[in-house]
């Protein structure tokens, strides 16, 4: 079995950006001295619903693109779906921050981590063919 080279360093970025997003929206519940229960502030829901997202999204990214090198994917496959997931969350918590939203970055965001998802995904299954 190979050891996990290329995909740490960029479960490492997004270990990051999952903190930033996890403080900015602590510090708007702060702010709006609400920390739990529904909410009237758009601006906070959204921060709130970018950080849920992110945390349904990238760590089943990160699993299937961690599989996939484990099986032999290509450092250069690899990379490019990584660099994928990275730029589509930053792109997708952009776009929901955003009052009023521009759906297309919202809209890329997506695209691009359902791509790395894809990708992994592939790649895993198709190194048992």
């Amino acid at each position: 079995m190979l050891p996990l080279e290329t995909v740490p360093p960029y479960a490492a970025l997004l270990g990051f950006l999952y903190i930033a997003l996890t403080l900015r929206s602590v510090m708007a519940r702060g702010t709006a001295r609400r920390l739990i229960g529904p909410l009237e502030d758009e601006r906070l829901n959204r921060r709130l619903r970018v950080h849920g997202n992110f945390a349904e999204y990238a760590p089943l990214a990160l699993l299937l693109l961690a599989f996939a090198e484990l099986r032999g994917a290509s450092a250069a496959a690899l990379h490019a779906a990584c660099v994928a997931l990275v730029v589509g969350r930053c792109l997708h918590a952009w776009g929901v921050s955003q009052v009023p939203e521009t759906l297309r970055w919202r809209q890329a965001g997506m695209v691009l981590t359902l791509g790395a998802i894809a990708t992994a995904a592939i790649r895993i299954l198709a190194s048992y063919a």
